[in-house]
């Protein structure tokens, strides 16, 4: 199916101008990638409120272990499978995929995974789904049903999965075979040295780049916490 976008707000885009990003709505028949994000068309979709264990992540349960994170991209990949995927954009993340509330024929995605115990809750960025994950929890479901590394702490200790994923913006993702000049930092007007984006200090291995530290631009701080061009901002 081909991939379609259009803006919530068509009337108020006709009267005011574009709508803003965040009301666009993508939709299509989807692919998962793992637990929580989805491939529609060419672009990558983080599933909002949520943060369901890696594809190559284990767990233990009963004393075994377990392929929780391959079991998880299956289980997202079985309720998209053949069906209507449409995705509310609510923001953007530090690798420039869409993050969005998503449902496969009106089911609402993030909300199945966290029930079925595959992904814990971030209520630093929505409470909706809160409670579904402490029901899941209390019912001993998924990964609650045994031992699991949260994923934010099996990312940081695997730093080979925050890579960028393969479909980003042109000017906001250059491969690494560019040339010296285009990954080296630059001169400001001022004289301090600087990288042209994220990507360039990632290519040059200067990321992370922390504040006072040389190609530290708050330009390149996407959420104004000091680092700059960290390797994951979770959803």
């Amino acid at each position: 199916m081909m991939l379609r976008m259009f803006a919530t707000s068509l009337a108020a885009a006709l009267l005011f101008g574009a709508a803003p990003a965040y009301s666009q709505i993508i939709f299509g028949q989807a692919q998962a990638i793992d637990g929580d994000t989805l491939l529609l068309g060419d672009s990558h979709i983080r599933l909002h409120g949520i943060d369901a264990v890696e594809s190559s992540q284990q767990c233990t349960r009963n004393g075994a272990t377990w392929a929780c994170g391959a079991d998880a991209g299956q289980l997202l990949s079985s309720l998209v499978a053949g069906k209507a995927v449409q995705c509310q954009q609510r923001d953007v993340d530090s690798y420039g995929r869409v993050v969005a509330t998503c449902t496969a024929n009106g089911v609402d995605l993030s909300q199945r995974m966290a029930n079925a115990g595959y992904a814990v809750a971030l209520p630093q960025y929505s409470d909706r789904y809160v409670g579904v994950v402490e029901q899941a929890r209390t019912r001993g479901v998924g990964i609650w049903g045994g031992e699991f590394q949260m994923p934010s702490d099996y990312r940081a200790a695997n730093p080979q999965l925050l890579l960028p994923p393969p479909s980003r913006p042109r000017d906001d993702y250059r491969d690494a075979s560019r040339t010296a000049r285009e990954v080296s930092p630059r001169q400001s007007q001022s004289g301090a040295a600087y990288y042209r984006n994220c990507a360039a200090a990632r290519a040059a291995g200067a990321a992370p780049l922390r504040r006072g530290s040389p190609g530290y631009r708050p330009q390149l701080d996407a959420d104004g916490d000091g680092i700059a061009c960290e390797p994951y901002r979770p959803r």
